[in-house]
């Protein structure tokens, strides 16, 4: 069986936090507000892979109220989900977008491909992110935000019996 979940997340930009993407710092001058380090990418990809799997969201394992997740980098997050989910599915692809008027992303795409694919133990190859503006609308065209979304392919693990039988 194959599974699909979408991922979705939008965190403020701010003066004072740095800015984290797929696990890379980029040097600009607002960085995202929240809890954690507010990697809104990441967080998308940990929500698909949730939703795939049927396991709630990020804020039901991770809460905001909870001072152990303060500033922990959401790639920890990503590969605590990947341990929850591994025992009975296999993460096939991920494929999400970043929403953002600025900075432009595509210098530091591949080392985001890279974390995240890293992070969920996946070929790189099987990781895709993109980015697009919102053309100036709304408050992530004027820059006060960022938007990511994801989705994840989960293939459920074959028990042992099952594995034994198939030819």
């Amino acid at each position: 069986m194959i599974r699909f979940g979408l991922g979705y997340d939008i965190h403020r930009l701010v003066v004072g936090r740095p800015l984290i993407l797929g696990g890379v710092h980029l040097e600009f001058g607002k960085g995202l507000l929240g809890h954690s380090d507010a990697d809104v990418l990441t967080h998308a990809v940990c929500d698909a892979l949730l939703g795939a799997a049927a396991l709630g969201d990020i804020g039901q394992h991770f809460p905001d109220t909870d001072p152990r997740f303060a500033g922990i980098s959401s790639l920890e997050l990503l590969r605590s989900i990947r341990s929850m989910v591994q025992n009975d599915y296999v993460v096939t692809h991920i494929d999400s977008v970043v929403i953002v008027e600025r900075p432009k992303l595509a210098p530091y795409i591949p080392q985001m491909r890279s974390n995240i694919a890293d992070a969920l133990e996946l070929d790189v190859g099987c990781v895709s992110i993109k980015a697009t503006t919102m053309e100036g609308l709304g408050e992530v065209g004027k820059g006060h935000a960022i938007i990511a979304q994801a989705i994840a392919g989960l293939s459920q693990r074959l028990n042992r019996e099952e594995s034994n039988s198939v030819p």
